[in-house]
């Protein structure tokens, strides 16, 4: 395919850091506001659509999308080669040739993957592939293969073992007889996770052999478990991992193990010997196996007695598989039936995530032996160390080399951003590994004499550091508190850093993990950096909050380029001699050259500019926005500041008054012009100029909408103008632009351009007298943001009072648990989970038995790991205690008073459930618990004991390398399917799956985004069962890579339901939506605006399979919950009356049908007005339910006067149609079809060209100081408009907010 990247931005922009299908709200954001009037995903929230908006805008001066210099232009044609795959035929030893489907692009290697994977030569590993009697090379590409093409015929040649081969065949081997075994998603090993699609599905899917049953309206069983009924109280937890019928272990072996006899002594390694095995068969025989180079065979020796010399039958295999099949009838049987059970299932069941996802819950599980588990945790497995040459990683000359990658073209940067990312997952896993080690007091400290806090630790080339103020660095700033919250605050900034991607500024690679109630900072070490003192390396910042402070060329020219993206502002400080420094970042941010020659950059905390609201300064007041709401606030620490997302909002609203003050301007000119045509040259100013806190009401420009948008145009036309600085601009219009700019902040007067200077109100730093003006516009526009945030941003979000209860009781437990050691772990969190959420008002906590509690351990505290404190002070709180400390901690922390002095207080109050509580505080503390049913409400027992605390897992927060390409594509693809063109942005929406697959692999976020959106859009033009296939791989890839229960994962089970309803899989549908209720209730609870969408789908599907009361009770409680959200006037409730009224008139209850639908109709009729479509629908159907109702009424008093002799028309009592519930599910569900004539087709198109045009033509001009962005495209409609008669749109529902 090739694509144009005159269609796309070429770097990736920092907004890219955050997903596609980004919830964040999109209220009082300019682009939320004029979105385009062709739409498609109830997914995707105005945010993202925003974005795609800007897809197809030329760069501006302050946005975010600015090429990286030296990237080539966007004229130039970017081919994306797509080789044409061909097949070759495959000849193993002992079984039937068969032909292979491979691509040019793809390594030998992968061959070598797909034959590990295949059912017949699963268990093989050591091979090596020929082609006419060469071998060919692992890592060669296909394509470099001479005489490699169509029908080439490749043979399987076994390989002898080393002792490294040896090891990975047993690990592979182990892994196939553990295939279906769920144990390492449980324990969060080995990137497993959870997926239980299949058991609601039951195979169903894209199989057309199954499909039929539905059409033929088989009785189907509706009923959901009475625990998912609108208005059950019972919230069980067991359903959430239900037991899938794959999971009954399938016996091979009782146990394989090493042998105690290893290694083998040196007389045996020359005979060839590797590494003994021990085997228990399940028919209970027990052997000693021998791996030698020749492969594997049985041996003489006993538990006790050493005797390597083969035993009968003397069967020497290359394959381990292949002697156990040998001499165990059950291991021959039950490993074909595991291995046809593995390759059934859906490959997204199986291959690892990027990232590991933990499982809050796990069910009680039998511990087996497990020889690779049991090697992997005592040997020194530094991450896959010995199956890599070199032994430990140089993690920082990895990360740093990926970035170095060259970016010319397509092909290159996606080898770097695969790289990138592949580096990126690696070190995240080692990183938390080694952090787990530390608290868990398994490594060294670098500096073992000083205090358990002040500890530093090296392993694995990774330096970590404990969230404590060592040596009172941040004494001024709220001490541990700060130190705490600075590593996120510095990962933020590492992030950020990272998405503008400047060549030759590098950044550590940084992972901050919570685990046992500390913070660790995982780092990648600068080379040279351990040799030398912090003094003598930093030559760039300060390392002392700004007393002294250093600046060097270098590091200014490089900062300079990520200045306009992150809008940070060049500035001047002055040094503790009294002298001015230029810095283009914090003071904080410090830049040491390695030993490597790079220029790095850390300790980015406050790359983002200070939230004012939380920062009292005295003699600094804040807007009245702020000081009416009670700010500013003392905070425990001085580090709050704005996130990125906010800096963005705030420069838009900005942006966009901006642009009204500029028209408004304009137009005044315009308007004096008429009135006095001789004005002079240089006339004043307009007087009326409006401040940035008043910004014009919607008269200002409302002349008539036309005139507004002219004048914004003009404004556009003139700012270029103006900053292409060709003096073609008179100097009123400057001055218009001028005013403009300093009305809203701008540090240029010719262009807009906001940028905030991040030291600002920074303790201890100074800045030069001669700079003073620009520190108070700086100072202003901090408090200007501060009032933002409250008036704009704030009154869009809610309140989580859960979300608060379960943060404050984090912030204790983080304390509590670092009192506590080892052996009282499980202890110690059953009984905080008690205090918590039990009823029981004195629940005992178990201390560990006191004969145990050594009386010798105080002598050595000084060296204790962290992990290890030995007092037993958490077994004395109460529930009273800590739900005080809550309450307290929500005032302190939150500013919110909470009125509860328990938990049933709590639950009462505020309408919470506990079940929901128990989720959010294993979640945000890496608590793992057993699955079964908890009586949190018994007053005679508490609810945990300590056999229910399963694990305590890692909180892991890393970088998200993106796919910036792929991303584009997407966008694009995502702008073409808003403007119609369904086939163009479905070929769009493809390649960014592949290009998004090229780097991520096959599981990530962004995919199961792409794959929805797919989805979404063959079920549109009519394609179910492709629509089917991708929604089924983004509901699989949600559950693994986001979890379970993820109000993602909830979103995606609706779409999949919609589709198996239009595929006629009617049971499965419901079952999809029964899960999907059920995880909203576990999630949420019943009173939660998404709810009602939720159940006007099931209501709907059991009106469809006539199921009319249970139908009806899911309905009425839609049409409460959208009563109780959006008001009883709002066209969501008008539809639910709707939807109820056609239900009541299947029943043949017309008197209620009537109610309802008068209700609905009265709606319509205030909201729309009487002419409207939706209104005139809604009176057709009354006076249809009307005459019904008649004729009902006739019928009945027929009877009454005649008896049974009375002569009755039959009644029409007309089952709705599939087709008819479909419609009404497509309208709940956002996707309306809208037939277009032939005039409008006509006319949008020509709108769509003209558009076009003027795009083509914007995009000639010099782009290098454009300061605007283009408005939101208009709706365009598919080209070929005979193909395609009707657009799609999506009146936007919101997500489910997470």
């Amino acid at each position: 395919m090739v694509i144009k990247t005159d269609e796309l931005p070429v770097a990736a922009p920092a907004e890219g850091a955050r997903e596609p299908s980004s919830q964040a709200g999109g209220k009082g954001r300019p682009g939320a506001a004029v979105l385009p009037s062709v739409m498609l995903l109830n997914g995707d929230c105005p945010e993202s659509l925003k974005r795609e908006e800007r897809a197809a805008e030329p760069p501006r001066e302050n946005g975010l999308d600015e090429s990286e210099p030296g990237e080539e232009t966007t004229g130039q044609e970017v081919i994306v080669i797509q080789d044409t795959g061909f097949s070759v035929k495959i000849l193993a030893p002992g079984i039937e040739p068969f032909s292979l489907q491979v691509s040019p692009q793809e390594m030998v290697q992968e061959i070598h993957q797909v034959l590990m994977d295949r059912e017949d030569t699963c268990h093989r590993t050591c091979f090596s592939l020929h082609l006419d009697g060469n071998m060919l090379d692992h890592f060669s590409e296909l394509r470099s293969v001479e005489g490699l093409q169509e029908g080439s015929v490749l043979r399987v040649v076994e390989e002898p073992y080393t002792v490294r081969e040896a090891r990975i065949h047993v690990r592979h081997v182990r892994d196939l007889l553990k295939s279906l075994d769920p144990s390492d998603a449980f324990n969060g090993v080995d990137c497993n996770s959870l997926s239980f699609l299949s058991v609601f599905t039951d195979g169903d899917l894209g199989d057309s052999g199954k499909r039929k049953k539905g059409l033929e309206m088989d009785p189907i069983d509706c009923t959901p478990p009475e625990y998912i009924l609108p208005g059950s109280r019972e919230r069980p937890l067991c359903p959430l991992q239900p037991q899938n019928r794959d999971w009954k272990p399938l016996q091979c072996l009782k146990v394989l193990t090493m042998s105690g006899w290893n290694p083998p002594p040196g007389n045996r390694k020359m005979h060839g010997d590797l590494m003994y095995l021990f085997v228990i068969t399940a028919e209970d025989r027990q052997v000693s196996i021998t791996a030698s180079t020749r492969g594997f065979y049985l041996n003489q020796s006993t538990a006790y007695h050493f005797n390597p010399k083969p035993a009968s039958p003397r069967f020497l295999s290359h394959s381990l598989v292949e002697l156990l099949n040998q001499i165990s009838p059950t291991f021959k049987k039950n490993f074909a039936v595991l291995q046809k059970k593995r390759v059934q299932r859906h490959p997204f069941e199986r291959i690892a995530t990027p990232f590991q996802v933990y499982s809050w819950t796990a069910p009680q599980a039998e511990h087996a032996m497990d020889c690779v588990r049991a090697e992997d945790a005592y040997t020194s497995r530094l991450g896959y160390e010995e199956h890599i040459p070199g032994q430990t990683r140089d993690w920082n000359e990895e990360l740093q080399t990926t970035r170095e990658l060259p970016r010319k073209n397509l092909p290159e940067r996606l080898l770097r951003e695969r790289a990138i990312f592949k580096v990126h997952s690696d070190f995240t896993a080692a990183a938390t590994r080694g952090a787990m080690a530390v608290i868990d007091g398994n490594v060294m400290a670098i500096n073992p004499s000083e205090e358990t806090k002040m500890q530093m630790f090296i392993w694995n080339n990774i330096f970590f550091s404990l969230g404590f103020d060592v040596r009172d660095h941040y004494k001024d700033f709220g001490g541990d508190v700060a130190a705490y919250v600075a590593p996120t605050n510095d990962l933020n900034g590492v992030r950020t850093y990272n998405a503008v991607d400047v060549e030759g500024l590098y950044t550590l690679g940084t992972v901050v993990v919570d685990y046992r109630g500390y913070r660790v900072t995982a780092q990648s070490i600068i080379p040279g950096i351990l040799e030398r003192d912090q003094e003598q390396s930093v030559i760039y910042g300060s390392i002392d909050f700004g007393k002294t402070v250093m600046s060097h060329p270098r590091y200014l020219e490089l900062l300079e380029r990520t200045s306009r993206p992150l809008k940070i502002l060049r500035h001047r400080v002055l040094n503790d001699r009294g002298e001015e420094v230029e810095l283009c970042s914090s003071v904080e941010c410090k830049g040491i050259i390695g030993n490597d020659g790079r220029h790095y950059i850390l300790d980015l905390l406050r790359t983002f500019p200070p939230d004012l609201n939380f920062l009292p300064v005295p003699g600094e007041a804040l807007p009245e926005e702020c000081t009416r709401a009670g700010f500013p606030r003392a905070h425990r620490h001085k580090l709050c500041c704005l996130r990125q997302e906010l800096v963005d909002a705030f420069v838009e609203h900005r942006y966009l008054l901006f642009m009204k003050l500029a028209a408004l301007q304009l137009m005044q000119q315009k308007a004096s012009k008429m009135e006095n045509p001789t004005t002079l040259e240089n006339g004043d100013p307009p007087s009326s100029e409006p401040k940035p806190e008043d910004p014009p009401g919607p008269e200002a420009g409302s002349e008539e909408e036309g005139g507004s948008a002219s004048g914004l145009a003009k404004v556009k036309e003139l700012a270029e103008t103006i900053a292409s600085d060709d003096g073609t601009a008179d100097p009123r219009s400057r001055e218009v632009i001028r005013n403009a700019c300093k009305a809203v902040g701008s540090i240029s007067c010719t262009a807009f351009d906001v940028r905030f200077n991040p030291d600002i109100f920074s303790p201890g730093v100074r800045f030069p007298e001669s700079c003073q003006e620009e520190v108070r516009d700086q100072k202003q526009l901090l408090k200007d943001a501060a009032a933002f945030l409250l008036s704009c941003q704030i009154p869009g979000l809610k309140i989580g009072i859960g979300e608060l209860i379960t943060r404050s009781a984090k912030h204790i437990f983080k304390t509590y648990l670092q009192g506590v050691e080892l052996s009282g772990l499980s202890a110690a969190i059953s009984h905080f989970l008690n205090c918590f959420l039990s009823s029981y008002p004195n629940p005992v906590a178990h201390l560990p038995a006191d004969e145990l509690i050594s009386k010798k351990r105080n002598r050595r505290r000084r060296n204790r790991p962290p992990g290890a404190a030995d007092n037993t002070a958490w077994a004395v709180m109460t529930p009273q205690e800590l739900w005080k400390n809550i309450c307290q901690e929500a005032k302190n922390y939150f500013g919110f008073s909470l009125e509860c002095e328990t938990v049933d207080q709590a639950v009462e109050t505020y309408g919470l459930q506990k079940i929901t509580l128990l989720r959010e505080i294993s979640l945000k503390t890496g608590i793992q618990i057993l699955l079964k049913e908890y009586s949190f409400d018994s007053r005679h027992k508490p609810a945990f004991t300590e056999e229910d605390v399963l694990n305590i897992f890692p909180v892991v927060k890393h970088v998200n390398p993106k796919a910036s390409d792929a991303f584009h594509f997407f966008q694009s693809g995502q702008a073409k399917v808003q403007q119609g063109f369904l086939k163009e942005g479905c070929e769009l929406i493809n390649e960014a799956l592949n290009l998004f697959n090229n780097v991520y692999g096959a599981m990530h976020v962004e995919i199961c985004a792409c794959l929805r959106l797919l989805a979404r859009l063959h079920y549109i033009m009519g394609d179910y069962a492709e629509a089917l296939s991708n929604q089924q791989k983004a509901v699989l890839m949600s559950e693994r890579v986001m979890g379970i229960e993820h109000p993602n994962t909830i979103q995606e089970y609706m779409h999949l339901a919609l589709y198996c309803f239009a595929s006629s899989q009617l049971s499965t549908a419901l079952s999809l939506l029964y899960r999907a209720r059920y995880l909203t209730l576990l999630v949420f609870g019943e009173d939660h605006p998404e709810m009602a969408l939720l159940d006007n789908n099931i209501g709907l599907v059991l009106h469809g399979v006539m199921e009319y009361d249970l139908s009806l009770r899911f309905l009425e409680n839609a049409l409460a919950v959208s009563t109780k959200y959006h008001g009883p006037k709002s066209l969501k409730v008008a539809l639910s009356h709707h939807l109820v009224a056609r239900v009541y008139e299947s029943k043949a209850e017309f008197r209620s049908a009537l109610q309802h639908e008068k209700e609905g109709y009265t709606i319509y009729k205030t909201q729309l007005g009487e002419d409207h479509e939706k209104t005139k629908e809604s009176s057709e159907y009354l006076k249809c339910l009307t005459q019904q109702a008649v004729a009902l009424q006739r019928t009945m008093n027929e009877i009454y006067r005649n008896g049974s002799s009375a002569n009755i028309p039959p009644l029409k009592f007309t089952a709705p149609s599939m087709a008819s519930v479909l419609e009404q599910l497509n309208v709940i569900n956002g996707i309306l079809f809208i037939p277009l004539s032939q005039k409008d087709l006509e006319n949008l198109k020509a709108e769509v060209a003209r558009r076009h045009q003027l795009q083509e033509a914007g995009k000639n001009r010099d782009k290098a100081e454009e300061p605007m962005a283009t408005e939101p495209e208009p709706a365009g409609v598919p080209e070929d408009s005979a193909s395609q008669p009707q657009a799609a749109k999506d009146p936007s529902s919101p997500g489910l907010q997470g």
